[in-house]
């Protein structure tokens, strides 16, 4: 009997939706979208995070300045109670997922460990 791996997939889709960590993650998300300073600061975050991963993989080369910029960015952000506790949020959901993605390749990593032997 054949399983159809994207049925699970989009269980495991649902059970993320409906997982503590993402609920938090959710909440905490919300809370920091609807306090208008809060959120202004997290796009400045986002922004410049993003900006500095483009330049990253296109090969540019990044300031001192850029650099400079983004830890104090990243120091404030912090420093916000709602933004700390949504990227906590975030740490936590990311962990999640590595630790699924690591149950998901296993069997793989069984199989070629195999042949390495």
């Amino acid at each position: 009997m054949a399983i159809n791996l994207y049925d699970q997939a989009n269980e495991l889709e649902s059970a993320l939706r409906q997982s503590d960590e993402f609920l938090q993650l959710k909440k905490m998300y919300d809370e920091v979208n609807n306090d208008e300073s809060a959120n202004k600061m997290f796009e400045n975050f986002r922004n410049i995070q993003m900006t500095l991963q483009q330049k990253q993989m296109s090969g540019e080369e990044i300031s001192q300045e850029e650099v400079e910029q983004a830890q104090k960015t990243a120091q404030l952000v912090q420093q916000h109670d709602k933004i700390a506790k949504l990227m906590e949020a975030e740490q936590r959901m990311s962990m999640v997922i590595n630790d699924l993605n690591k149950v998901i390749m296993k069997p793989l990593e069984e199989l070629y460990g195999s042949m390495q032997q």
